[in-house]
């Protein structure tokens, strides 16, 4: 099933929300940090910022939507960095590591390669479904 230009705002408003709470996040994280700053914490509004609102954006100025699977997907992958960025901003402020700061990107970065993917699958097979009807 294929997205509607309603849908696509619907996914448009939660990345301007999830960009100001993590900007507010961050921000409040900051001010209770000691002086300890991260800029994986500070600049954690950027992800959603840039993989969120800026495609969807431009998407809405198309004529082809992608299909709710790989908006999906491609919105768990932005969740992923978003998540990984904050986690790994939580480690530096307290002064430690963790081995799942590798993990973070990793998913991230699949995640948003299969939407992509299913994304052009799912609108090949729509153009060789409309030219044959």
């Amino acid at each position: 099933m294929f997205t509607s230009e309603h849908d696509l705002k619907k996914h448009l408003l939660w990345n301007i929300a999830g960009t100001v709470f993590l900007a507010l996040f961050g921000a409040i994280y900051e001010s209770f940090s000691h002086e300890v700053y991260s800029y994986y914490m500070i600049y954690a509004f950027a992800i959603p910022l840039i993989l969120g609102v800026l495609p969807f954006t431009l998407l809405l100025f198309g004529k082809r939507y992608p299909c709710k699977a790989a908006l999906n997907l491609w919105n768990a992958g932005t969740a992923a960095f978003s998540t990984g960025s904050v986690f790994k901003g939580v480690l530096d402020i307290y002064g430690t590591t963790n081995s799942l700061c590798t993990v973070y990107p990793i998913v991230g970065f699949l995640l948003l390669c299969v939407g992509i993917t299913v994304w052009l699958v799912r609108s090949n097979q729509k153009e060789k479904h409309s030219e044959k009807g």
